[in-house]
């Protein structure tokens, strides 16, 4: 019998970087709807027009470097990355406030760095944060959810999008910027006195969080990538939560399934904690990896100044991910462990 000469790693099935792409931005759809349903077409407008940045600045970076345009395009990694800053954009954000993002995203976390499967950052998140520190008010002018305030139309948002001037939006702060921001009423009280909060969490996040759950689960059984840094993290955050939930106190900074139903939770856990390529190679890593962006979205949620910190706990252990995987080395096959007899 022949066999074929091939060398490791070895794949089964069709698994390609197109086909991987692809299912992340499949696996966000659930999550689109949702988003849309309560906080209208802003975040679909912004994913069209950060698609025809990302691709512009794609094919201007490949030219500048000389590399085949139509091979890197159609691997869809420049539209995984405008979806996944577009998704964590505030909808009805001007063009100009997307064009910045996705330029600093592309161009400088991806390409300055040599192109895809060569950025020690993640580029979603690298664009997100120079949006965050350089435009702090346009970053936090997020539009009230159905059941709180009116909903602009198709029209509206384009309107919001290419002639920011001419549209007043309505803005309201996120569940976790009042919860943050709270020093004197129970947690009870805050509920019942704010708006924002629904059932478990704020209106129309939680069902954001379980839609971006959903998706994460389908690209697990699809396996995508492993179970191991989404769970890590998650369970980090609860943990803290529980502990330090404080009976619903002033100081109180949330019950577990608060945290885990608001902001950016789920979607940070399944579709920017499982980049392949910024974060840590090895399980145990993975492990470990997960659960410090766990901890440091919690920290920063409730001690730091941002209400949200999924995008700055993921850099900082970008950061680290080489680090996590010098010490967690998996044994080589036919080694015994360190330490063992020879």
């Amino acid at each position: 019998m022949a066999l074929m000469r091939v060398t490791s790693p070895h794949a089964h099935g069709p698994m390609s970087t197109q086909r991987v792409m692809q299912s992340v931005l499949l696996a966000t759809v659930p999550g689109i709807i949702v988003l849309t349903h309560f906080f209208g077409f802003g975040t679909l407008v912004n994913i069209l027009w950060g698609c025809v940045v990302a691709l512009s600045c794609e094919a201007l970076a490949l030219k500048l470097r000389g590399r085949p345009l139509g091979f890197y395009l159609k691997d869809c990694s420049a539209l995984v990355t405008a979806f996944l800053l577009c998704i964590a954009l505030p909808p009805y954000s001007p063009w100009w406030l997307i064009a910045v993002g996705i330029a600093s995203s592309i161009l400088l976390a991806k390409h300055f760095y040599g192109g895809m499967g060569y950025n020690p950052f993640n580029p979603a998140m690298v664009g997100y944060v120079v949006l965050l520190i350089s435009f702090p008010v346009q970053m936090t002018a997020w539009a009230p959810p159905r059941g709180v305030g009116e909903l602009p139309g198709l029209m509206e948002a384009l309107q919001a999008c290419f002639v920011p001037a001419t549209f007043d939006a309505v803005t309201l702060a996120t569940p976790l910027d009042v919860m943050r921001q709270n020093s004197s009423l129970l947690v009870e009280d805050l509920w019942s006195q704010s708006p924002q909060f629904g059932r478990w969490a704020g209106i129309g996040w939680e069902w954001v969080n379980i839609a971006f759950l959903a998706g994460g689960c389908w690209l697990l059984y699809q396996r995508i990538f492993t179970w191991h840094a989404p769970v890590a993290m998650l369970a980090s955050i609860a943990l803290l939560a529980a502990i330090f939930n404080d009976a619903g106190s002033s100081a109180s900074g949330g019950s577990p399934l608060f945290h885990l139903l608001s902001g950016a939770t789920m979607f940070g856990a399944f579709f920017i904690v499982t980049d392949p390529v910024t974060s840590a190679v090895s399980l145990r890593g993975r492990l470990v990896y997960g659960a410090l962006i766990g901890v440091l979205v919690y920290v920063i949620r409730v001690r730091g100044n941002y209400p949200d910190a999924v995008a700055f706990a993921v850099l900082i252990m970008n950061f680290a991910a080489p680090f996590i995987d010098h010490y967690t080395q998996p044994r080589t096959y036919g080694h015994e462990k360190s330490g063992g007899g020879s």
